[in-house]
């Protein structure tokens, strides 16, 4: 617990470098917006990849934070995920925490295997016959793949697709995590209570 609380003091206290590096920057160019040789869409494209960079930190510092009491395979799915979102292959991946749920779902196939990102991929690889459902994963097992889950009821954007409804679906029903990658963008996402999160994995070595 002790560790948890440091590293998320860390956390805070680097994010609070960031947006104060952004704000010095951004009223820099406030203060230069009159001068003709500036080339205002540089400057916001550096503001733009300094977000980018905070988001791509914190969303995998969170996603972590809420999987590590429950699944000692983050690495692994962080691994998948990316891979899967590069070759635009769709996901729905659902970390079961405290809450049961296989009582809201329509049960798939048993897997009862170990966690590896090798096997996730192959999972949702276009022309498996598993690759159209849900993967559900307990503590270090993938338990069954192919798993039919609830729809939301809640009015939600046009843009998003059965996977990403199912996971809002889902997680706002239970405590679970759900991780999407969408087939359209490859963009990935997790929803948590109900809400989707956008995600980028950025490359560094994920904390032990």
């Amino acid at each position: 617990m002790i560790n948890r609380t440091n590293e998320e003091a860390m956390f805070k206290l680097e994010m609070k470098s960031h947006l104060t590096q952004i704000m010095m920057d951004a009223r820099k160019i406030v203060d230069s917006l009159d001068q003709t040789e500036q080339c205002l869409l540089c400057e916001l494209e550096s503001l733009h990849d300094q977000f980018n960079e905070m988001h791509a930190e914190a969303s995998s510092f969170y996603l972590q934070a809420y999987m590590e009491e429950f699944t000692p395979g983050f690495a692994q799915f962080s691994l998948a995920i990316e891979n899967l979102s590069k070759q635009k292959h769709g996901a729905l991946i659902v970390i079961q925490r405290r809450d049961e749920v296989e009582d809201y779902i329509q049960k798939g196939t048993n897997l009862h295997a170990k966690i590896s990102a090798s096997l996730i991929e192959s999972i949702f690889y276009p022309g498996n016959p598993l690759h159209d459902g849900a993967l559900l994963v307990k503590e270090n097992t993938l338990v069954s793949a192919a798993n039919v889950l609830p729809l939301t009821s809640k009015k939600v954007s046009p843009s998003l697709g059965t996977r990403h409804r199912a996971a809002i679906g889902l997680s706002g029903m239970t405590d679970a995590l759900v991780l999407v990658v969408s087939e359209e963008t490859g963009k990935m996402s997790f929803a948590k209570e109900g809400v989707l999160y956008p995600l980028t994995v950025k490359d560094q070595e994920i904390r032990k």
